[in-house]
């Protein structure tokens, strides 16, 4: 990553009152928040832990232990316990939502 020189994009009274901070030093300006992209957006990790994570939840609802499914997966039963709990309630939530009410499955 190249570097701007900050006298080139800022207007002098803003360089002035950066330079009563960090005079002479090198500093970065990160992206604002709606700009970043989240991690592991760009390479599809994201996607790819997400379809694993949906796989591991379908699996438990057809009836797999969870020690199994850490054997299968090659992650911790602490980490399928996480997976589960975290697929779960989000589910049971979208169900409720769209029938406009509770019920008893999830």
């Amino acid at each position: 990553m190249g570097y701007i020189r900050a006298e080139d994009v800022l207007p002098s009274e803003v360089l002035a009152l950066v330079q009563q901070y960090v005079d002479g030093q090198m500093l970065y300006i990160p992206k604002k928040d709606s700009v970043r992209k989240k991690w592991g957006s760009l390479s599809g990790t994201r996607e790819s832990l997400e379809h694993r994570n949906t796989q591991i939840y379908q699996d438990y609802k057809a009836g797999k232990e969870i020690n199994d499914l850490a054997e299968k997966y090659f992650l911790s039963v602490k980490s399928i316990q996480k997976i589960v709990g975290n697929h779960g309630p989000s589910d049971t939530l979208r169900n409720k939502e769209k029938s406009g009410g509770y019920s008893d499955e999830p």
